[in-house]
């Protein structure tokens, strides 16, 4: 899951910004530091060697390999490549979060249209929302190896009370005759519900069974563009390229970093040092960029930054049950004062129905 930081910054003041930065989970240090180890130990390998092991007439070679290496990798456009490639995938990983099914606006919708308080009618909107979640569920484990784990297959979804054994046998059928997912199913039997409920009455117009026939439909449209956000990749070629680029650049300034021997008066290298700060500050900073679109490449993973999709089904049922079954007493009645009428809707119960105040909706007279 994404890991949340905002609040801790939420008050600016003098090192606000900082409150984040000793973070671990989610961190650039947690994504680099095996890099940082290995570049350093081969870092300190070639100085130690170069310093130590090497003839004086091999030393003058290297160093002028240092000073051509030093320049050459610059020629290499990482911060380009690799800024572009990051925002990229950033897009991309935005658009998939956007793409998300959530089954809030057709609960609230059949607890407005279909809101009757009968038996049949509590079982049409539980009907209807339960095939709407078997739709999100299907679909998120068809992308997330971590929704996979928890329906590996039809009777795990029967199990955790998703669909019934009959509905199971019709899937698999039809899941074997097609070759391709089949989140349309459960929508067809979600719409079929609510032309039932509009027969039988449950549904008091024809505009509100559209309405909440579109919603539904918005649900199985979202849940396609989440596999399609899932089976579209950003081209490979290009995520070959600015890993390449990348990893040549820290290659060849394994070399190009090493501080030489100021003795021989090489122009720049007038001081020597033994660690690499100028190379160090770069690794970290191209490679937790690229690792930052490694990992959000494919964010229906398990790792820091991927979306939490098992929770996600967890909290669309429970506030499919909370929107749709409303019961009486949760429904507020308009408060009763001097301003009110009291009226029969057309159940026969009594309605609060509030009269205009002239003061604050005052009576407009037009002349002609």
């Amino acid at each position: 899951m994404t890991v949340p930081y905002t609040h801790k910054i939420a008050s600016q003041g003098f090192g606000s910004i900082f409150k984040v930065l000793l973070r671990w989970t989610g961190s650039v240090y947690k994504m680099v530091w095996q890099e940082v180890l290995v570049y350093l130990l081969l870092y300190y390998s070639i100085s130690f060697i170069y310093r130590f092991a090497l003839p004086e007439t091999i030393m003058r070679w290297f160093e002028r390999l240092v000073m051509h290496i030093a320049v050459f990798r610059n020629i290499i456009p990482v911060s380009f490549v690799l800024g572009f490639y990051v925002a990229l995938v950033v897009d991309r990983w935005w658009g998939t979060y956007k793409s998300f099914p959530w089954p809030d606006t057709v609960a609230v919708l059949l607890a407005t249209h279909l809101g009757g308080m009968d038996g049949r009618s509590k079982a049409q909107r539980s009907e209807i929302m339960r095939y709407v979640n078997l739709t999100i569920a299907i679909t998120f484990s068809k992308v997330s190896p971590v929704v996979k784990k928890k329906f590996g297959c039809y009777q795990d979804f029967v199990d955790k009370e998703y669909m019934t054994e009959r509905e199971k046998e019709i899937i698999e059928r039809l899941d074997g005759n097609c070759g391709t997912h089949i989140t349309y199913v459960p929508i067809m039997w979600a719409c079929k519900v609510v032309d039932r409920a509009r027969l039988e009455g449950n549904i008091r117009s024809n505009s509100a069974q559209k309405t909440v026939t579109d919603e539904i439909l918005k649900v199985r449209g979202r849940c396609g563009s989440v596999m399609g956000w899932h089976d579209n990749n950003i081209p490979l070629v290009y995520t070959q390229v600015v890993t390449i680029a990348v990893y040549s650049f820290f290659f060849f300034s394994l070399i190009g970093e090493q501080y030489i021997d100021p003795k021989q008066g090489y122009n720049g290298y007038s001081i020597d040092l033994y660690f690499p700060v100028s190379g160090l500050l770069q690794l970290v900073f191209y490679m937790g960029w690229l690792k930052v679109a490694e990992a959000l490449l494919n964010p229906f993973g398990d790792d820091d930054h991927d979306f939490e999709l098992d929770a996600l089904l967890v909290r669309h049922w429970r506030m499919s049950r909370l929107l749709s079954q409303p019961a009486e007493f949760d429904l507020p009645p308009l408060t009763r004062g001097d301003d009110a009428d009291v009226a029969k809707d057309e159940f026969g119960s009594d309605e609060l129905v509030p009269k205009m105040n002239s003061k604050l909706y005052p009576s407009v007279e037009i002349d002609l």
